[in-house]
C-alpha cells in the first residue's frame, strides 16, 4: 500500500523545523490547484502574451521567498495566502493589457469571468442528466442558468465563482472576500436563491 501524502499542515509543520524537502512538497502540492485558478481567471485577450504556467512559477517563486514570514503570522489559510500572488499577477497583467482607464484592482469582482469560466460554472451548478429527454431540458437549462449567473451582481457571481469552480473551502472562500465564515455561507445561499429565482420553479431541483 503506497504511503499516504503529507498534507499540508504536516508539511508546514516540517518546513517549520528546517526541513528543506517539506518546503518544495508543500509548493508542488498547490501547482495543480493554482493553475486551474488562473486558468479560470486569465482574460482571453491576454492568451497570447501571458503563459498561465508562468504565473503560477512566478506566484509559487514569490511564495517560498515569502513562506518565512508566512509561518510566523499564519494570517490566512495557506492556499488562501499563496493564491494572493497569483492573484496579483493576473491583477497586473489585466492592467497592462487590458484595461484602458488605470484604476486599482484589488477586489474579487474587479476582473471580469471569461466567457468560458461561465460556461463552466453553469454547467458545474446544474445536476448531471439521466435520460436523454431530461439531458436535452438540462442543456436548455444551462443556457439559462449562463444568462441568469451573467444578471447577479458580481460578489454573488464571485462566491459561486470562488465554491464551485475554485473548490475553495468556506474558511479559503472567507479569507479571499475578507469576510467572516458565516458571511461567506450566507452570501453562497443568497446567490443560489437569486438563481432560483430567476430561473424559476422548474429549476430548482436542478441547482444545489
Amino acid at each position: 500500500m503506497a504511503p499516504s501524502r503529507p498534507d499540508t499542515e504536516q508539511l508546514l509543520e516540517r518546513i517549520g523545523k528546517g526541513d528543506p524537502v517539506a518546503r518544495q512538497q508543500l509548493l508542488a502540492r498547490h501547482r495543480d490547484r493554482l493553475r486551474r485558478m488562473v486558468a479560470l481567471r486569465l482574460d482571453r485577450r491576454l492568451a497570447a502574451r501571458v503563459d498561465p504556467s508562468d504565473i503560477v512559477q512566478e506566484s509559487l517563486a514569490a511564495a517560498n521567498q515569502r513562506l518565512s514570514d508566512y509561518l510566523r503570522d499564519r494570517p490566512l489559510p495557506f492556499y488562501a495566502w499563496l493564491r494572493q500572488f497569483a492573484w496579483e499577477r493576473l491583477a497586473k497583467y489585466y492592467e497592462r493589457h487590458v484595461r484602458a482607464q488605470r484604476r486599482s484592482v484589488t477586489r474579487e469582482e474587479a476582473l471580469p469571468l471569461p466567457d468560458e469560466s461561465v460556461v463552466e460554472l453553469a454547467q458545474r451548478l446544474i445536476a448531471s442528466a439521466t435520460s436523454p429527454s431530461r439531458r436535452l431540458l438540462r442543456e436548455e437549462l444551462r443556457a439559462r442558468v449562463r444568462a441568469a449567473l451573467e444578471s447577479l451582481k458580481p460578489a454573488d457571481r464571485e462566491v459561486l465563482v470562488l465554491r464551485y469552480l475554485e473548490g475553495l473551502s468556506n474558511s479559503e472562500a472567507a479569507a479571499v472576500l475578507g469576510i467572516g465564515e458565516s458571511a461567506v455561507g450566507m452570501r453562497h445561499l443568497r446567490a443560489l436563491e437569486r438563481l432560483r429565482n430567476l430561473l424559476g420553479e422548474d429549476a430548482e431541483e436542478d441547482l444545489p
